[in-house]
């Protein structure tokens, strides 16, 4: 058998950069398995208790503490958590008010933090810096030193016990990242069909309307996603402004109120109702998933 040089005047280029570059593939191979294999453990290892609580919400009492954290079955699956959840627990009342408060939420922090950006953007208006360093101070303030004093702004409102005290207060609270990431965007986008808009007389509310937001779909989906994430997830305001009316508890907080209790903590009861509850979170990243990308690769790429 003769050996090939890839040096060889008889090879093309092509053909002489395939031979060169196949043992080098086969001296890096042995890296990229060991770096595949890595990734994967540390995926396990991170999914791995999402996929153990998911398999004890299917586990009765005493199955769970038999199998400690064995995700395989010791005894049958019981089917009946997540209706004990959903109804004997009140989550369905849960789930209803954080729905109501992460549609609003997502839709006046879109909405307005959209403006705001767009603002920042593209008009120059005395005291622009000024807001502008005052937006990214209040980026690093901790939410604990702000409490009191939202307590008491809701409260002189009326709006205390209420589900829109807390849509209010989570829009305010999402309002300062969201808007740099829309200010980010407008700043980059095309001035061409702004300056088209306002050549056919266009006002400056219409041109955000109607030629602008429509072009930020990928940053909408992002926010959106932000947002609803945050809402959902939020604990510590909605205890605070509903502690009077247990009625008007959401998903985290109502989880909590199933730890404790006369009985004890039922856990796969408890595994069942944080199943319930991450579902929406992974509908809406389903959903939203293709504009995330296009917003981040449209980042990357300015």
């Amino acid at each position: 058998m003769v050996a090939v040089d890839a040096t060889s005047p008889s090879l093309s280029p092509a053909r002489a950069a395939t031979v060169g570059a196949t043992p080098r593939r086969r001296r890096h191979r042995p890296r990229r398995i060991l770096a595949h294999l890595l990734i994967l453990t540390l995926g396990l290892s991170w999914m791995y208790p999402l996929i153990w609580a998911f398999t004890s919400a299917f586990k009765s009492k005493i199955g769970m503490f038999e199998d400690g954290p064995s995700i395989l079955f010791s005894q049958p699956p019981v089917l009946g958590n997540f209706a004990q959840a959903w109804s004997g627990a009140d989550f369905g009342q849960y789930f209803f008010n954080s729905v109501f408060i992460a549609f609003f939420s997502v839709l006046g922090t879109v909405l307005f933090t959209a403006m705001a950006g767009y603002a920042l953007a593209r008009t120059a208006f005395p005291g622009r810096r000024i807001i502008m360093v005052v937006v990214a101070v209040m980026l690093f303030l901790p939410r604990g030193y702000t409490l009191i004093p939202v307590y008491d702004l809701v409260y002189q409102l009326y709006l205390l016990n209420t589900l829109w005290a807390v849509i209010v207060v989570q829009v305010a609270g999402g309002m300062i990242f969201s808007t740099f990431l829309f200010m980010g965007f407008f700043m980059t986008a095309n001035k061409e069909m702004e300056e088209a808009a306002r050549v056919d007389g266009a006002s400056f509310n219409q041109t955000f309307f109607r030629v602008m937001l429509p072009t930020a779909r990928p940053m909408i989906a992002t926010v959106g996603l932000f947002a609803f994430i945050g809402s959902w997830n939020d604990f510590i305001i909605p205890l605070v402004l509903t502690l009077g009316r247990p009625d008007l508890r959401t998903v985290p907080v109502g989880m909590a109120s199933l730890i404790g209790g006369a009985e004890g903590t039922n856990w796969p009861v408890l595994c069942a109702a944080s199943v319930i509850s991450l579902l929406p979170i992974v509908i809406v990243f389903l959903v939203a998933q293709r504009h995330i990308v296009d917003a981040f690769a449209g980042a990357v790429k300015g």
